[in-house]
Formats: structure tokens, C-alpha cells, sequence
């Protein structure tokens, strides 16, 4: 009896010790932590890159992580992991805690990722990503589907594309190829035969380069860029039509050909420079004007080149110091480029050219040159007849003087002048009509002639030539001659009587009365 309380205590006693023992190892944290953080470490295949974060720290890793953390163990963070990851996997969290709230997440990757896929989870407090590479069978799967892919694309793509051997036969073609040469050449063509024979400009280039072939029963031509690229299997060959390209080159062309022809029958010299400041258009008369030759105008000079020959050729004033010369000419394209050049170019040859510049759409200037010899010779011949009968009027004893229509005064000589203290020249107001018998009522007697010669120079009464006596508050007398002139101007003159003239009186005489 006594043994078998013997062993009934020995059990009890062990079974406490065994019970004391796992209840020290469950509340020890470090060894748990530990298997757990190896449980959360295992993955999906061998070369998995696996992170445990504790917060924002890293407190875990795999074999395959070890890449990404490199020497950075100690101080490797979430945000240095996600600044490696964040480009080939988009969506990941920019805190751990994120995904606290929101639960796992699985990222996919982009074109440029090693793995497929980034498992984000949380658990007890810990972070987990796993950047998870794809099976075997998945793979082969994923390449299946993207070899459908582009070969639908390539086969549905809009413009034609097809391989060639090396020996120059089609060994395949997409729908738009087939399609064009359906139309062509007819279904019962030879599918071999290439539509577009001659490829050694691309294929030697390596660059695209424009093709046509041929519009049955029409002098049309189809239009493609044609780009080659060599493989394996022969020559990769893609056209894109570009016949609306051609054929807004050639409606430009014959735009500017147009515009030519109607630039070649002006009297105007015309230069457009584009944005680049080069000569892009001229007219034939701007070579007769600069005598620049027709072979350096075609090479599109810039516009400094084209002022320097000018200078060169001694088409356009002298600079009076050469140094400015590049200053003078910054100035005139600014004055251009706002619409403000505008000036009168006096030549060393005697010829006077008026220059303007303008601005055009899309940054462009244009410059007119025109040869205004002719009427600035007339205007400074007929400025010289006026100054040369000026001269003579004022040599006249007769004080003279012109009213217009309107009444105001346009011409007096200096005697004029000298007679009734008055300069009109010197008067910034024009001097009416009413001014002058002012002047002339003040200086003189009494008389109703003033009001006679208002009236007649407002054509208030019939304009036949009268004289009558006036006579100066000094004594003086004068006779006053008025005659009527071309488009209603009147002439009023100032003299001193001759002897046979009537007595001064306060009379109006026609002109024909005077002896």
C-alpha cells in the first residue's frame, strides 16, 4: 500500500514539474516569437523574398530578401523597401499600418517586375510582403496568353505588316495586308509575291523610309513609310499609310507655287523668313532691287546673312559705327517682329527704297522692299517749284494772300507780312478769315469792305475780281484787289494806288474798271 502512494506522488510531482515547465516556456516571448517569425518567413518557392517589419523596422528576411537589403540590415526601413518596389508594383502602402485597416492585398506586377506578384499582409502585429515568383506552369501559361495577345494585336493591327524571307517571298501577313493587296491585285495573286518589291533603301537604313506602289487603272500612287526590322525568320515589315501626308505636301507646294506666281507680278520686293530666321520665300523683283543673285537668295540664308550682304552690296545705308551694327540689326527684327519697322532707305546709288517689316503666323517676318525713286524726286521737284514761286512772291511789292473755301489762310508772302505785322508761319492755329479782317479792321479806317470780302470768300455773294480803296489809321492808302481762284479759293491783295485810279473813296470797283 505504501508503494503505491509512493508512485502516485512521484507522478503527481512530475506531472507538476512538466506542467511548470511549458507554462515558463509559453510565457517566454522570445522563443515564440522566434518560431513564429520562421513560420511567417517560409514561402511559396525557395527564391521568394520574404520582409517581416515590427512597425516601420525590419525584423525579418529570407535568403531571397537579402538582395534587396544588401549591407542595410541594422537600419533597413519600410520606406527603403518601398522606395525599391513602389515603380514595379503599384498600390503598395506608403505606411505598414495600412494595411492593418485595410487587410492582405496583392499587388501585380508591371512588365519590368522580377516577381509576379506582392503579397502585403498583417498578422499579430507584424508586417509580411512576399514578393512571390510564378510556377512553372504559370508561366507557361502567362506566355501563352501573351503570345495570343500579340499576335491578335499584330494581326488586327490597321496597317499592313508582314515577314519576309531572305530570299524575298512573303511567309506571312496580317488582315490589313491581305486586305490591300485583295484590292490591289486581286484575290488570285500570288501571296508570295511582295507588294512592295524593293525594300533595300529600309533595309539598309534601318530606317523608315516612303514607298508607292501603284493604283490599278489609274495614274494614282499609294504611299507608305516602310520599316524593316531583321529576326530570326526573316524580315519584319511594317507600312503606314501616309498618303494624307503626301497629299498636304503637295497641296503646300502648289500653295506656295501659287503664291509665287502672284508675288512674281509685284512691284514689291517680298523676303519671309520663318521662325529660324532663315529665307524661305522671295520674289524676283527683290533680286532687281538688291542685286542679290538668285543662286544665294535659293540657299536660305539667315536673316543676319542677308543684311550683311545687303550692307556688303551697298543696298542699304551705311551704319555709322560698325560695332553697333548687330545691335542696329536685333533693334530692326524686334521693330519687325511687333509690326513697328517701318523706314526710308536713302542709297549711296541715289535710289530710295521704302522698307517695312511685318510679322507672320508661327513666328515668321516679312520684309517689303519698295523703290519709291521715282515719287521722291517728284515730291522734292514739285517741293522745289513751291519754295522756287514762294521766293518769287515774296520779292513782289504786292502784299498777297490766300484764303480756301473753308476760309482759312494757305498762302501769304512777306510783304504781306510786313504790312500787317503778322507771320501765319509762325502761329501754331490756322488764321481764318475772320482773324485776318480782324487784324485788317484794327489797322485801318473804318469801312465795310472787310465785311464785303468775308462774303465773297464764303461765296455769299457772285464771285466777280473787285478792288476798293482802304486806307491805313497812319494815312496810308491802299488799294485791295479780291479774285475769285480754282476749287473756291480766294486771292486778296494789298498795293499801293497808281495814279490813275479814282480818288479814294469808300467804293468797290469791278476789275475791269481800273485803267
Amino acid at each position: 500500500m505504501q508503494n503505491i502512494i509512493s508512485v502516485e506522488w512521484f507522478m503527481l510531482i512530475t506531472l507538476c514539474c512538466a506542467t511548470a515547465a511549458a507554462a515558463v516556456w509559453w510565457l517566454s516571448p522570445e522563443p515564440k516569437a522566434k518560431g513564429m517569425e520562421q513560420d511567417l518567413l517560409v514561402g511559396d518557392g525557395r527564391t521568394d523574398a520574404v520582409f517581416l517589419f515590427d512597425d516601420d523596422s525590419l525584423i525579418g528576411w529570407s535568403s531571397g530578401a537579402r538582395k534587396f537589403i544588401g549591407e542595410h540590415t541594422e537600419h533597413f526601413s519600410w520606406n527603403m523597401l518601398r522606395d525599391q518596389l513602389a515603380r514595379n508594383y503599384p498600390g503598395l502602402p506608403q505606411n505598414p499600418s495600412f494595411l492593418k485597416d485595410v487587410g492582405p492585398l496583392v499587388l501585380s506586377g508591371t512588365a519590368s517586375a522580377e516577381s509576379r506578384e506582392a503579397h502585403c499582409e498583417w498578422i499579430d502585429g507584424i508586417t509580411r510582403v512576399q514578393l512571390r515568383r510564378s510556377t512553372l506552369e504559370e508561366q507557361n501559361k502567362s506566355l501563352d496568353q501573351e503570345l495570343t495577345t500579340l499576335r491578335a494585336a499584330v494581326h488586327q493591327a490597321p496597317y499592313p505588316v508582314w515577314l519576309q524571307s531572305e530570299e524575298g517571298l512573303v511567309t506571312w501577313s496580317n488582315l490589313a495586308y491581305d486586305d490591300l493587296s485583295n484590292k490591289l491585285r486581286g484575290r488570285n495573286a500570288d501571296f508570295s509575291v511582295p507588294m512592295f518589291s524593293n525594300l533595300q533603301e529600309p533595309m539598309s537604313s534601318g530606317k523608315p523610309e516612303r514607298i508607292s506602289i501603284p493604283l490599278p487603272e489609274s495614274d494614282k500612287r499609294l504611299w507608305y513609310n516602310i520599316s524593316t526590322t531583321e529576326t530570326e525568320a526573316g524580315w519584319l515589315c511594317h507600312a503606314v499609310d501616309v498618303n494624307a501626308v503626301v497629299d498636304a505636301e503637295i497641296a503646300q507646294r502648289n500653295f506656295v507655287q501659287t503664291l509665287a506666281k502672284t508675288f512674281a507680278q509685284l512691284s514689291i520686293g517680298l523676303a519671309i523668313f520663318d521662325r529660324n530666321r532663315q529665307l524661305v520665300l522671295f520674289n524676283p523683283v527683290l533680286i532687281d532691287l538688291t542685286a542679290l543673285p538668285a543662286s544665294f537668295l535659293s540657299s536660305r540664308p539667315t536673316l543676319l546673312t542677308f543684311f550683311d550682304r545687303l550692307r556688303d552690296q551697298r543696298m542699304m545705308p551705311e551704319p555709322k559705327n560698325y560695332s553697333s551694327w548687330r545691335h542696329q540689326i536685333e533693334d530692326l527684327l524686334e521693330a519687325a517682329a511687333e509690326g513697328r519697322y517701318q523706314e526710308t532707305w536713302s542709297l549711296p546709288s541715289g535710289s530710295v527704297y521704302s522698307v517695312s517689316g511685318r510679322p507672320h503666323p508661327d513666328g515668321a517676318i516679312a520684309f517689303l522692299f519698295e523703290d519709291i525713286t521715282a515719287e521722291v524726286t517728284l515730291t522734292r521737284q514739285f517741293r522745289s517749284e513751291l519754295e522756287v514761286g514762294q521766293s518769287i512772291l515774296d520779292q513782289m511789292d504786292e502784299a498777297i494772300a490766300v484764303f480756301t473755301n473753308e476760309g482759312t489762310m494757305s498762302f501769304s508772302n512777306t510783304t504781306y507780312h510786313e504790312l500787317w505785322k503778322m507771320d501765319p508761319d509762325t502761329s501754331f492755329a490756322k488764321v481764318s478769315i475772320m482773324d485776318a479782317a480782324r487784324v485788317w479792321q484794327d489797322t485801318c479806317n473804318a469801312t465795310s469792305v472787310w465785311g464785303e470780302i468775308r462774303d465773297f470768300v464764303a461765296g455769299n455773294e457772285v464771285r466777280t475780281p473787285w478792288w476798293a480803296h482802304v486806307q491805313l489809321r497812319d494815312g496810308t492808302a491802299l488799294v485791295c484787289k479780291v479774285s475769285a481762284l480754282q476749287n473756291g479759293a480766294t486771292l486778296v491783295s494789298f498795293q499801293a494806288p497808281n495814279p490813275g485810279l479814282p480818288p479814294v473813296e469808300q467804293q468797290k470797283f469791278a476789275i475791269t474798271d481800273q485803267s
